[in-house]
């Protein structure tokens, strides 16, 4: 991929995704794009750590990986998010392909 989408930049390897979170959602689910970052919504309250955790296993299955592959580097206790995917600069294609489908 010569450009990376707006909502990604690669660190070595590993690719730093930007998410915004909306937690207490009806059900989980990737939405799309939101400016420069994916929009999720998670069922799961924002409370001591339950939406983040959410979002970490609805990342980590939509995208085929572990959920040890992904951290939350910023944003713990603020909508706007900031992982770390590691070895993520080989999955950059599929996450665009993912955000194409949503």
């Amino acid at each position: 991929m010569s450009t990376l989408p707006s909502f990604a930049e690669l660190r070595g390897g590993d690719a730093v995704l930007r998410v915004k979170a909306v937690p207490g959602a009806r059900r989980d689910e990737i939405v799309g794009l939101l400016g420069d970052r994916i929009k999720v919504r998670v069922a799961a309250p924002p409370e001591d750590g339950k939406a983040n955790a959410a979002i970490v296993s609805l990342l980590a299955k939509a995208l085929g990986v572990v959920e040890r592959d992904l951290e939350l580097v910023q944003g713990t206790s603020n909508p706007m998010k900031t992982f770390l995917l590691r070895d993520g600069a080989t999955r950059i294609e599929a996450i665009v392909g993912l955000l194409r489908g949503a």
